[in-house]
């Protein structure tokens, strides 16, 4: 095993095909670069059982389909696993962007990424992990088993390949028929999805704060009055007494067992976050405590290591320590006894203020248990960190109440986090492109052994429009995990913030999930058990059909596809057409269709449970009326299961529940319906049953019975179904028209992220991709270069990316105003798009800003901006107040420790300036001659940056949290109409060797 400074660089590369060995189960493969690495391979964080992984299975005899190959060279591991034309990659874990993702390359490296885009590469949680669907629909999956930071490389068609730090082992699963197969066995390797209790199924209502407790009161009260089911809410960190953990605001939070007892008697439970970050504060007793068991993250030199973050500096608790595990789960119990029903587990990837790389440095310490690796540094381990929280909150939410199933939430993961933890997306945007990302986000992690998640309904950062939110609560009400969530300073984001039609689209999404949340819980108890996906992609209903594998405004929650057309502003209900799967697929709906709801298919064949409504989980009873929805397949047979105990405690694991098998079978013009199996030691309860057997278009034919015993329907004559059916499409169309529709009103006032949701003017060229905002400073959002997969620029909207200032002073006129599109082409003479803004910025001065994509050099873009003087008044002689045009981009970082900014000055002398170096400005000769260039020497690339030296007069390099500024200043002066400031430059990307 390496020991705690990792394997050292060597000169002499190794490649070859790798060995294999037969682990665990037939189909699942071991592949190591040699039996060396073997045995060199640190233990896996992975899997539910490590010692799996080592044991070979020697009975197997069979050769893998696919033989990786491998490449170590300088202490980095390079595999690459090549598969047929045609085969389509997903997986991956926490990414954004598209579903499908060939074409795309990933980093792991859990990063607070607030506000990501579509591009970013490194978001909260790191799962090395591919889901390969053949051509065939056969389905491969590929584990690289390593907890350091890891590139996954899918640009290339048919190939994956990982690189990280060697010796780490790749393990395969499959090829198998179907995905599900693989999900399946994947399962088996890295544990399945806790079960969660039935409460935290419901939905869930959450803000950055809810303050003091009369607000939660109130916030608890209005749902109920206004009938809008919810479960939970939630406190997030101002609850606290100045940040520090396990403690409570004596003015806002003076009593918060009897807030949590008043909440219980509502229906509600309450969730309350709690941070890895200890105030580094003597006679604060989490702080003395852990100093006194010594469980801190260690720097280099052997101190407690010291961070910022929410209370200031603050000391880690280092989880890869049985001692600081224990030490941590105490803390946990006794914070339980507060009345606290679930915890969240947030900024533990690590997340640290004021430096660069927005972690703690990767040469701090840790002194693992030796199953873990033993006293490694923080590279290490820093991936999984936030897994092994987590594991801790779980483990001390089991120690209070050993009756009761913990529920955990955590922003950082790894694979097999799901074993302690639900997660979520992270800090979203309120944006329509959000909205759309959030579906194929959710089914990535599910994909990856992750089910119950979901994102931030409505957006966490920004002001979500009143379509927008209705929209996005009717998709986002049936994710697996269903909460709202904003951010502080933002509008009120709760249901009826957005006026009564919203309002009513909200009650009649949430009002669904309610009825399916038997169904829903059942999908979990057959994911804890079996490892079956909650929800998943459209073309897990038909994997051979490849015109369904990119399809990602639709997923499948078990046999029903909820078909999501409207995420974009402009789609409405109706208006796209649905491609389905082939088979029986037959809409339905609960008489509550609405043109900003998604569509409801249920698949030929199925069965699923319906309950009655209610407003929270507590209301349920076992002896309320049960109602089967089935739709018959093409042989006129259908199958369905549901899962009833508690909904709580463990005595599901002793037998202490009822799962039922319902089949229905059409024959001689008789559906019968009927019990076919059961599991478990519970009687059945007495009890109604509703039948419904679907006929298309949303007509039903409705029987009832007693549950447990045979229900028979007479199927009417193929010309009564019809009319049937044709009553039930008119119905729903008159549904659809006489629908209160929400407004159309996309500007929204507010305070931070004000305006998020209109839509920004996008130029693209071969080689790159803009994003600019023309009514925010004209900002530049994002820079996509395509050809590498690399997104150097990304920024929120009301500030940071590309500014431009008109003065010295830091974010002054022209950062903010609302620019004007003076001019936009998608294809001018010498240009393949260009873009001419202009902002006005007072005292009769204009700044303009010219965007152009050249055709000649696709690999550049161009940008000439100017102060040019407008309405200069003749009593100041024509020229304008003093002036400088300042261009400021705010570049991200993707990997800060491998960074740097690198030029030669006009005096000859070279520059390498490194984060630690801080801010530098360089004037006269010391000015970069011409270029400067920001290089990842990780990536191998670099952004080079052209400009005209005699339009700038100076050049400053600032570092911040994860992101560098690379400034070009005019020089400062008056301007008129025949004296404008000007400053040229352009930006490629160029290979680094």
């Amino acid at each position: 095993m390496a020991g705690i400074d990792g394997t050292t660089a060597v000169s002499d590369a190794r490649t070859g095909n790798m060995i294999f060995e037969p682990i665990l189960e037939e189909g699942i493969f071991r592949f190591d670069c040699s039996a060396d690495d073997r045995n060199a391979a640190f233990p896996s964080f992975s899997f539910v059982d490590p010692k799996v992984r080592e044991t070979p299975i020697m009975s197997i005899h069979k050769v893998p389909s696919y033989i990786p190959t491998f490449e170590c060279v300088m202490g980095q591991q390079i595999v690459n696993i090549e598969l047929p034309p045609g085969t389509a990659f997903y997986g991956t874990g926490e990414v954004s962007g598209q579903l499908e993702r060939t074409g795309k390359r990933i980093l792991t490296w859990n990063t607070d990424a607030w506000g990501y885009g579509p591009g970013t590469t490194s978001l909260y949680q790191s799962h090395p992990w591919v889901l390969a669907v053949l051509p065939s629909g056969e389905t491969l999956g590929v584990l690289a088993d390593t907890a350091h930071r890891c590139e996954i490389d899918l640009r290339q068609e048919g190939s994956i390949k990982f690189i990280s730090r060697q010796s780490y082992p790749v393990v395969t699963f499959g090829p198998f028929p179907s995905p599900i197969d693989v999900l399946v066995s994947l399962s088996h390797a890295i544990g399945t999805v806790f079960m969660p209790p039935k409460w935290s199924l419901g939905y869930h209502q959450c803000r950055w704060s809810y303050v003091p407790d009369a607000r939660v009161r109130e916030i608890a009260r209005t749902f109920r009055e206004k009938k809008i089911p919810c479960d939970v809410i939630w406190m997030d960190i101002d609850y606290m007494n100045g940040f520090r953990c396990f403690t409570f605001n004596k003015e806002r939070f003076p009593d918060p067992k009897s807030l949590v007892e008043e909440l219980h008697q509502s229906g509600f439970k309450a969730i309350w976050m709690l941070d890895p970050g200890i105030k580094y504060e003597k006679g604060y007793f989490a702080y003395d405590s852990g100093s006194e068991a010594d469980v801190w993250v260690q720097t280099a030199d052997g101190r407690p290591y010291i961070g910022d973050v929410w209370p200031g500096p603050c000391v880690f608790p280092d989880f890869t320590q049985s001692k600081a595990r224990s030490w941590w789960s105490n803390l946990v119990k006794d914070f339980i006894f507060n009345g606290v029903d679930g915890i969240w587990n947030d900024m533990n990837e690590p997340a640290i203020f004021k430096t660069v790389t927005k972690t703690m440095p990767e040469s701090n310490i840790h002194r693992g248990d030796p199953e873990f690796g033993g006293c490694q540094n923080h590279s290490y381990y820093h991936n999984v960190y936030g897994m092994l929280m987590a594991r801790s909150t779980y483990e001390g939410m089991e120690l209070a109440n050993g009756n009761k199933r913990p529920f955990v939430l955590t922003r950082a993961g790894f694979v097999g986090s799901q074993r302690y933890a639900a997660t979520w997306t992270g800090d979203n945007l309120s944006t329509w492109e959000h909205l759309h990302m959030s579906i194929p986000m959710v089914l990535q992690l599910g994909l990856s052994g992750q089910p119950l998640t979901g994102p931030d309904i409505g957006g966490f950062a920004g002001n979500a429009t009143p379509r927008m939110f209705g929209r996005w609560m009717g998709i986002g009400s049936l994710f697996p995990f269903c909460r709202a969530h904003s951010e502080a300073d933002t509008n009120d984001h709760e249901p009826w913030s957005f006026g009564e039609e919203c309002e009513e689209v909200c009650r009649l999404a949430l009002e669904r999930r309610y009825r399916l949340l038997q169904h829903i819980y059942t999908l979990f108890y057959l994911a804890h058990t079996r490892g079956t996906p909650v929800v998943a992609p459209i073309f897990f209903a038909d994997p051979k059909d490849t015109e369904l594998r990119k399809l990602e405004n639709s997923f499948l929650l078990g046999p029903i596809l909820v078909y999501a057309s409207s995420t974009h502003h402009d789609e409405e209900l109706g208006t796209v057409q649905h491609h389905l799967p082939r088979g029986i697929w037959l809409s339905f709906d609960f008489d509550d269709s609405h043109p900003d709801l998604p569509a409801l298919y249920l698949r030929g064949g199925s069965i699923i449970p319906v309950g009655p409504l209610y407003q929270h989980v507590g209301q349920a009873n076992l002896s309320d009326d049960l109602t089967l929805l089935i739709a018959l397949d093409e042989n006129g047979k259908a199958e369905g299961f549901i899962f009833e105990d508690e909904g709580d405690g463990y005595e599901y694991s002793q037998g202490g529940f009822l799962l039922t098998t319902y089949i229905a079978e059409f024959q001689s013009s008789i559906v019968t319906v009927q019990v076919s199996k059961t599991e478990g030691n519970w009687r059945r309860p007495k009890r109604r049953l509703h039948v419904r057997v679907l006929l298309g278009k949303g007509a039903m034919l409705d029987a009832w019975g007693s549950d447990g015993e045979i229900i028979q329907l007479a199927m009417p004559s193929e010309t009564d179904v019809s009319s049937l059916v044709s009553a039930s499409e008119e119905k729903y169309r008159s549904r659809l028209e006489s629908a209160k529709r929400i407004p159309d009103v996309e500007t929204v006032s507010g305070h931070k992220g004000v305006e998020l949701s209109r839509t920004p003017v996008v130029l693209k060229s071969v080689d790159w991709e803009l994003k600019v905002v023309p009514w925010i400073g004209g900002r530049i959002l994002s820079m996509d270069h395509i050809p590498s997969g690399t997104q150097w620029l990304h920024s929120r909207v009301e500030i940071n990316g590309y500014e431009e200032y008109s003065g010295s002073e830091y974010r002054s006129a022209g950062c903010t105003e609302e620019y004007s599109v003076i001019v936009q082409d998608l294809e001018q003479e010498g240009e393949s798009e260009s873009l001419m803004l202009e902002g006005d910025i007072g005292g009769g001065l204009v700044m303009e800003r010219h965007l152009s994509l050249p055709k000649d050099n696709s690999k550049v873009f161009r940008i000439d901006s100017g102060i040019v003087a407008r309405g200069v008044g003749a009593g100041s002689g024509g020229f304008s107040r003093l002036v400088c045009l300042r261009v400021h981009p705010m570049f991200t970082l993707l990997n800060p420790t491998e960074s740097y900014v690198s030029f030669t000055s006009i005096n000859g002398s070279k520059h390498e300036l490194w984060p630690e170096s801080g801010e530098q400005v360089f004037e006269g000769d010391l000015r970069p001659k011409g270029e400067w260039m920001l290089v990842d020497r990780y990536l191998g690339l670099g952004l080079v940056n052209r400009f005209n030296i005699d339009q700038v007069h100076k050049c400053m390099v600032h570092w911040g949290d994860r992101a560098v500024n690379l400034e070009l200043w005019s020089e400062e002066r008056p301007v008129s109409k025949e004296s404008p400031l000007k400053i040229s430059h352009e930006y490629e990307v160029q290979k680094i060797t």
